[in-house]
């Protein structure tokens, strides 16, 4: 690709043969702004290209700014040796050295026209070089964020232009046209024809040069390509996000009915709960006669008997396996001191002794002979 950058001439001077001597600063690190139709990327709106110093310092970039042709504006096409006749008026010397962020080269002019034009006002420079554009983002050691790099830096002239749009600041920027690229072709038609500038747009990848309403065309084709593949992946992240969420709220259904029926209880194991809880019932009533049960967890009746036999005190702050051992004890207690009439009973009233038989014996003769009287008595 090949650009110009622009700075203002300074420190001239004219020479004892009327050669004018000048001093320029013709390239810069750090990050310049380009629109993305000017650098095949014309899906984007701004592309910021970083030029770091190991590039514009580089051995080879600081030869190729020496013994450069100066030119009064910028040619149509690139300055090699079959038109250097036709289009230099000087050209810079070999003294190029590194001046904090700029790269500073001494060049002279020797053409008198030219010369006027400088003393008259003309003094902007323009450097016009090619180079490679590695789009490859990352951020400066000052943690500035960028999109591209410029590599293989190679200044191909300078021109002496009228206005540079950078003034006098080194920017990328031809001076007459805009900034970025500026496209330099070498299939012009002589000065009599119109020359047509074209402008090397990327589609698909491949480089392609077009005028400029060609790549107006296809900077917009490509802009709403880009926005109904946008529009797509939108659309398609909106579907997905629907199915994840119907996902998660049959995910949660079928979880509370897991749920729901390990809650539900067998016949067998409904059996069994009921018969615990009245045997926790008729245990605790028989500790603690007027403890209430009715509504109460298995815990709280535990609890409620342990405070009634032991008192609240007793149990403040205790764990709950400490209150079910307690109530357990209270349990094992009970059995020990059992109603002893109901012990008895358990297997149906038995005879303990021959006096009971007698008295019994007694009772029914009396009976049976009550309606004798005294004379049955007196008889005998």
């Amino acid at each position: 690709m090949q650009f110009t950058d622009a700075v203002t001439v300074a420190g001239t001077r004219r020479t004892g043969d009327g050669y004018l001597i000048a001093d320029a600063r013709i390239a810069r690190t750090g990050i310049q702004a380009y629109l993305g139709s000017e650098v095949g990327k014309p899906d984007m709106g701004v592309v910021k290209v970083y030029r770091p110093g190991v590039e514009v310092f580089a051995a080879d970039t600081l030869k190729s700014a020496a013994h450069r042709p100066v030119t009064n504006d910028h040619p149509p096409e690139l300055v090699t040796s079959d038109n250097w006749k036709k289009y230099a008026v000087g050209q810079t010397g070999d003294e190029i050295v590194g001046e904090s962020i700029y790269l500073r080269v001494p060049l002279m002019v020797s053409d008198e026209a030219t010369i006027k034009d400088i003393e008259s006002g003309k003094q902007e420079l323009s450097a016009g070089y090619t180079c490679d554009l590695d789009f490859t983002a990352g951020k400066t050691p000052d943690g500035e964020a960028y999109d591209a790099i410029q590599k293989n830096i190679r200044i191909n002239h300078v021109a002496i232009v009228a206005a540079g749009r950078a003034g006098s600041k080194v920017r990328i920027g031809d001076g007459a046209t805009a900034w970025g690229i500026s496209p330099i072709t070498s299939d012009q038609k002589p000065k009599e024809e119109k020359i047509m500038t074209l402008k090397t747009v990327t589609v698909d990848g491949i480089p392609v040069e077009v005028t400029d309403q060609g790549a107006v065309v296809i900077g917009t084709l490509q802009t709403r390509l880009v926005d109904a593949n946008t529009k797509l992946a939108d659309a398609d992240k909106a579907h997905q996000a629907v199915v994840a969420a119907h996902d998660a709220a049959m995910a949660k259904k079928d979880a509370e009915l897991d749920a729901m029926k390990a809650k539900v209880l067998s016949d067998a194991d409904l059996d069994k709960r009921v018969q615990a809880r009245a045997d926790l019932v008729t245990a605790a009533k028989a500790i603690a006669k007027d403890v209430k049960t009715e509504g109460l967890s298995d815990a709280d009746i535990r609890k409620a008997v342990v405070v009634a036999k032991i008192g609240d005190a007793a149990i403040a702050g205790k764990a709950e396996a400490y209150i079910d051992a307690r109530f357990d004890l209270l349990v094992e207690d009970a059995k020990k001191t059992a109603d002893p009439f109901a012990t008895v009973m358990k297997d149906g009233p038995k005879p303990t002794d021959n006096t009971s038989n007698a008295a019994h014996t007694s009772m029914v003769t009396d009976m049976s002979t009550a309606w004798m009287g005294n004379q049955s008595k007196g008889a005998a």
